[in-house]
């Protein structure tokens, strides 16, 4: 089987794809047609890409602003039609406008930020009462942050948009997995492909989750502010070594690999549903896309 580097996205109603040399997003419009918006990754990008520990922390942040880019452009077709007033916009209006993707990104990451590392890490300050050890103290608000992800994970997973865009989930790891075998790519074919993928964004994060817990545990429990300081200035490293092991992981299949994939395939039992196979096509026509001349060019 073959190990490519080629990742995606779920977004509304659609599937984003990003390749060697390109990204593309397809998007399943309300009229039945399927909307396709692709354009060239940044140069900078190969030079990156040979630079361990780094280009994780530059994917982390890359993959948020691609994210959102695709996000933003799949919601365009499903916004409620609404009656605009003839007013000149005011200077914030086009501020907002012009810096939406920034914006949006950054919240992101203050969201991400505030639930999952500093929300943990204010809960357990509670333990300091308890105890002192600061090794008991980091493993307890590991487990809290694990538990947060799981639980918001689990509860989004309720929303009936959420349930579609956790199915475009599944048709893009099938699509991926049909790819990866060396099948033709049709609904026929995808479809018979399991839907949990070593390589996934939700295993990548499971993997943060523990990585944090690891490497937070070489450091004492000082006063909550510094506490607080040391994690937010601790993210890019763990993601840059989580990074690493999901790149390893995704190319590797070994006992130990299998083993430390095991809990975030788990979690894609949540984050991912069976698609149809209009769905399936959506999938398809994205990442036939990406796909470039070269077949050496996209292996992981």
């Amino acid at each position: 089987m073959k190990k490519t580097s080629i990742g995606g996205q779920a977004v509304i109603e659609g599937v984003m794809m990003k390749g060697p040399e390109d990204i593309a997003i397809a998007v399943r419009k309300p009229d039945g047609e399927i909307a396709l918006k692709k354009e060239k990754l940044k140069a900078n990008r190969k030079k990156i890409s040979k630079m361990p520990i780094i280009r994780g922390m530059f994917a982390f942040i890359d993959s948020m602003v691609i994210g959102v880019q695709a996000l933003t452009f799949s919601a365009e077709f499903f916004e409620e039609e609404e009656a605009k007033e003839e007013k000149k916009p005011s200077k914030l209006d086009e501020f907002m406008e012009k810096n939406m993707i920034a914006i949006a990104v950054l919240l992101s990451i203050a969201f991400s930020t505030g639930l999952f590392i500093l929300l943990p890490t204010l809960a357990v300050s509670l333990l300091g009462k308890v105890s002192k050890t600061p090794l008991l103290m980091n493993l307890v608000e590991g487990v809290v942050r694990i538990a947060i992800f799981i639980g918001y994970i689990a509860l989004i997973s309720q929303m009936k948009d959420i349930k579609r865009v956790f199915e475009y989930h599944g048709a893009e790891h099938k699509t991926i997995f049909c790819y990866e075998n060396g099948e033709e790519l049709t609904a026929e074919n995808v479809r018979k492909y399991k839907r949990l993928h070593p390589r996934c964004g939700t295993s990548f994060l499971f993997i943060v989750m523990i990585v944090s817990i690891l490497l937070f545990s070489f450091f004492r429990w000082p006063s909550l502010p510094v506490r607080l300081i040391t994690r937010i200035l601790l993210l890019p490293v763990v993601a840059g070594i989580s990074y690493e092991i999901i790149k390893w992981a995704g190319r590797s299949d070994s006992k130990l690999v299998c083993a430390i994939s095991a809990p975030g395939l788990w979690l894609q039992k949540i984050t991912t549903r069976e698609p149809d196979d209009s769905q399936i096509e959506v999938a398809i026509t994205a990442l036939k896309n990406v796909l470039v001349e070269d077949k050496e060019a996209d292996l992981w």
